[in-house]
């Protein structure tokens, strides 16, 4: 006997898989299933409450998070292949920012 060339096998899984594919057509997917209830839920006036760091973070982000200028900037550079990218600069920005993220776990 070769493995893999047993006709009963092959004829009992390609039934398992049209028995799956019936199953999911007949059954509502449970994604659109959880979000028709979230929608619904949203929908009843749910309350929402938010905890302290939810509400620090958003009161410390700005109006502005980005210079439309400047990307647009970047962008045009890129797309002309004069972008040049300063290593040094990336290499500080980095250290600085996880020296600050380590000082605030600290203390």
């Amino acid at each position: 006997m070769k493995i893999g060339n047993n006709p009963d096998i092959a004829s009992t899984l390609s039934q398992a898989a049209a028995a799956r594919q019936q199953a999911k057509a007949a059954a509502p997917a449970p994604a659109a299933e959880a979000a028709s209830q979230s929608a619904s839920r949203a929908a009843a006036g749910v309350p929402v409450t938010l905890s302290a760091t939810a509400r620090g973070v958003e009161a410390g982000r700005s109006t502005a998070d980005f210079d439309a200028g400047k990307v647009k900037a970047v962008k045009t550079a890129i797309d002309n292949g004069t972008f040049k990218v300063d290593a040094e600069a990336v290499a500080d920005k980095l250290l600085a920012n996880a020296y600050e993220t380590l000082s605030r776990s600290r203390g």
